[in-house]
């Protein structure tokens, strides 16, 4: 990602919950098509990707159920709030991420939406495959054990 410094660099919506509940393969970063009222109303923050996925139709790549508030001095040129947004990758990844889908039963995950360097919107997405319950409580003891051995390396030297 970027540096902190950067002043365009700035996240609007982050799906915290999806390294918990996915096993992460590896992550694509992909431009999204958006209305004008849109990237309006992403400028003030108001989105979430929390119930979204990603999902491969027709050779293209669509963002389905993700939430963009209405923008409110966009009175007759306003978007949907819940509407298909067309996700911009490579015809390279996208035969990637068809493959992944549907010969190895992946799932498309978007983990964070951003404005780049340059002021663009950006997605991040990731290949995951569903944890199970096991799994999940093996990633959170992993994570306790890594808290106290840094407590213990702290206290201990």
């Amino acid at each position: 990602m970027a540096q902190k410094s950067d002043p365009n660099y700035k996240i609007i919506a982050e799906n915290r919950r999806a390294r918990y509940d996915y096993a992460i393969e590896y992550d694509l970063e992909c431009g999204i098509m958006l209305m004008g009222s849109e990237v309006k109303s992403l400028r003030s923050g108001q989105a979430n990707i929390a119930e979204s996925y990603a999902t491969v139709e027709d050779g293209e790549l669509y963002l389905v159920n993700s939430y963009i508030a209405p923008y409110r001095q966009a009175k007759t040129f306003g978007h949907e709030e819940r509407r298909r947004r067309k996700l911009l990758a490579s015809k390279r990844e996208l035969a990637r991420l068809w493959a992944a889908t549907a010969k190895e039963g992946m799932t498309l995950v978007p983990l964070v939406m951003y404005f780049n360097h340059r002021g663009l919107v950006k997605l991040k997405i990731a290949v995951a495959k569903g944890k199970k319950l096991a799994d999940k409580r093996a990633t959170e003891a992993k994570r306790d054990w890594d808290k106290q051995k840094r407590r213990l390396m702290k206290e201990h030297g």
